[in-house]
């Protein structure tokens, strides 16, 4: 992704359309960026009052398993259970491989039919 212009430009180049009456044309010459940037800058600030630079957050996702402490007693009460059983008695509709990544990102591991956290 690229990086946004600063805010000092962006004030720039509305203060040469709006105050000093230039065309959107020159300015984007002069300061060499594009008409369509001027004119998304422009309706920002008609929408928002603002041109300032949109902060950038990418896409999250969001995580079957919210409580760490509820899901480590869960697998603790249900250690003689496989993970494809465990996924069947979770609350909410989970899959197996997301039991399984958890249980790895908790250190438990399967010894002797059970679930046990490792020691590190």
């Amino acid at each position: 992704m690229s990086n946004n212009y600063s805010y000092d430009l962006r004030q720039k180049v509305i203060k040469a359309i709006e105050i000093d009456g230039m065309k959107k044309s020159e300015v984007s010459q002069i300061f060499g960026i594009s008409r369509n940037t001027i004119y998304l800058w422009l309706k920002q600030k008609e929408e928002t009052g603002d041109f300032q630079p949109r902060e950038y957050r990418p896409p999250g996702h969001g995580h079957k398993i919210k409580d760490v402490s509820k899901f480590q007693a869960f697998v603790e009460e249900h250690a003689d259970k496989t993970q494809a059983e465990m996924a069947k008695l979770w609350d909410d509709e989970i899959s197996q491989k997301t039991i399984s990544r958890w249980l790895k990102k908790l250190g438990f591991t399967r010894k002797k039919n059970r679930w046990v956290l490792s020691k590190k």
